[in-house]
């Protein structure tokens, strides 16, 4: 497999992805399971646009063309195996199978997609540290084929791409709010590998790192981390006037109480011995509550927690009062 270039636009055949070292698997959770490139080519159907019978692009072309696109731009570096997480799982049989009971189906006569996928590869000789926790750069996508209308002739189709860093220590992903498109509309292998290409150049790995390493200036009293809690909880039921004011709070309700819990007991971003929380610690508490997230609002929610945290920066920075915090500091 070969990527090369037609006017700048980078041009992707189909491409078979040979690693050794494999990124590791942890970013989400939820209701997901790990499965490999293999499985998804070659024990997966691929869906079509029902109308005109067209194929969508598979699960396994995405990731492939991310990975060629991604070794292409960064030339010798090294790029770990992708790590592929799926979920709801589409579950069929072959018309030999019909009306034969579930439990007497032969594998050969079961048909298998996943309607949700998300992967990262990491490059872990681009790194640095922040708060005392190596980073390593990661690309990544998510595709969710319940986004898709399949009852129809073929049509342009949604991918969601980023790129950003793997905390090492816990295994968060951050992902910034530049450093993410989340709605591609492509039609083919090329038009992906484009704006994958169109990421990866706009994206600023230096100014990221010096963003992040600020939040280490930053930090919440016992009593202010509580207020922003509480406040978090309240923003999601507010009337639609005074929430539209607002700084979107990205997480649900229920990965509010997971931040509540670790703040307590995570190992590496607990509170400090008088109770107070570093923005670097917040920062990760969020991004570690956020794998329980499903795979089609992972990104999302990612990308929520940065620009939040970008938003609590800035206000301190300015000496503002927050609703969120609710006084100086």
């Amino acid at each position: 497999m070969e990527l090369t270039k037609v006017n700048d636009t980078p041009i992707v055949e189909d491409a078979v992805v040979i690693g050794n070292e494999v990124s590791s698997d942890q970013f989400i959770h939820a209701n997901t399971v790990t499965v490999s490139n293999k499985e998804l080519r070659d024990g997966c159907i691929i869906p079509v646009f029902s109308k005109d019978n067209e194929s969508t692009i598979s699960h396994s072309q995405y990731i492939n063309t991310t990975y060629q696109t991604v070794e292409k731009f960064f030339g010798n570096e090294r790029i770990l195996e992708p790590a592929i997480r799926v979920s709801h799982p589409i579950k069929g049989r072959i018309p030999e199978a019909m009306g034969k009971p579930a439990k007497e189906l032969l594998e050969a006569e079961k048909t298998l997609y996943y309607e949700r996928m998300a992967f990262v590869m990491e490059l872990p000789g681009i790194k640095d540290s922040v708060g005392g926790n190596e980073l390593s750069l990661t690309v990544g996508g998510v595709r969710a084929y319940n986004q898709e209308n399949l009852y129809n002739r073929k049509s342009e189709e949604k991918f969601k791409v980023f790129v950003g860093f793997k905390n090492q220590v816990c295994t968060n992903l951050c992902v910034f709010t530049d450093g993410a498109y989340r709605e591609i509309k492509v039609r083919t292998l090329n038009e992906l590998s484009f704006e994958i290409f169109n990421l990866l150049s706009e994206f600023d790995p230096a100014r990221q790192f010096k963003l992040l390493q600020s939040y280490g200036n930053y930090e919440l009293s016992e009593s202010q981390f509580a207020h922003l809690l509480g406040k978090a909880r309240m923003f999601q039921h507010l009337p639609v006037k005074q929430k539209a004011e607002l700084q979107p709070f990205p997480l649900s309700d229920t990965q509010v109480g997971t931040v509540a819990r670790e703040y307590y007991h995570d190992e590496a971003f607990s509170r400090n011995d008088n109770g107070g929380l570093d923005f670097w610690k917040l920062y990760n508490l969020f991004t570690g509550a956020n794998k329980s997230s499903y795979i089609d609002t992972f990104l999302d929610r990612g990308a929520g927690c940065f620009a939040f945290m970008q938003f609590l920066t800035q206000q301190v920075a300015a000496g503002n009062n927050s609703w969120y915090l609710n006084g100086k500091f």
